[in-house]
């Protein structure tokens, strides 16, 4: 069955801690089953011109928000044990890794693979592996940088792969297609503790 869960972050300023909007897609057989969304205040309140000018958030979205310490909790539970996805992995990764060394957060077990990688291998002849160029190429309708409909958007990307190759789950679609699926890691010291 194709059960997994996309994720995608917005930041704040180009600090990959600075998160200040995320959403979680969670797909059960194919099909999206939940959703979660959320703003998020990010440190200091403070954003930069060029993320407002991609995502359109301010200082004013999320001046009664929670931080990321606050939003954990619900996040967490979307995350943990799953297998999730998202369109340029190394992104949000860092954003979660950086946000959970901030707040001195434990984190938890789950696995990721990259929707620009199964796009790579699945349509190797689209001009860039962009969220919007595959999203297009898809017929997909979707607001970019919006966590949300990104999100789904980058949900789309597996199944529609997974429905063109004949692959009924994640896992035999990346194995298909020879992309990797890793296990989340924190940051870690030499010394093997978090970096605080």
């Amino acid at each position: 069955m194709m059960d997994f869960t996309a994720i995608d972050f917005e930041t704040a300023t180009g600090a990959r801690d600075s998160a200040c909007s995320v959403a979680v897609v969670t797909v059960r057989d194919g099909v999206l089953a939940d959703s979660y969304y959320t703003l998020i205040q990010p440190p200091a309140n403070r954003y930069s011109y060029f993320n407002t000018k991609i995502h359109g958030l301010t200082e004013s979205d999320t001046a009664d928000a929670a931080d990321f310490a606050g939003i954990w909790p619900e996040l967490e539970a979307h995350l943990s044990g799953r297998l999730v996805v998202a369109h340029n992995a190394k992104f949000d990764m860092g954003v979660l890794r950086a946000c959970l060394t901030r707040y001195g957060l434990n984190a938890p077990a789950f696995s990721y693979c990259d929707t620009v990688a199964i796009a790579r291998r699945a349509w190797p002849n689209l001009a860039n592996h962009k969220l919007g160029t595959v999203g297009a190429y898809l017929n997909l309708h979707f607001r970019h940088h919006d966590a949300l409909e990104d999100a789904k958007a980058c949900a789309a990307i597996p199944i529609c792969a997974g429905r063109e190759l004949a692959d009924a789950s994640l896992e035999a679609l990346v194995q298909h297609l020879g992309v990797r699926i890793v296990p989340f890691q924190p940051v870690r010291s030499a010394a093997g503790g978090l970096f605080g």
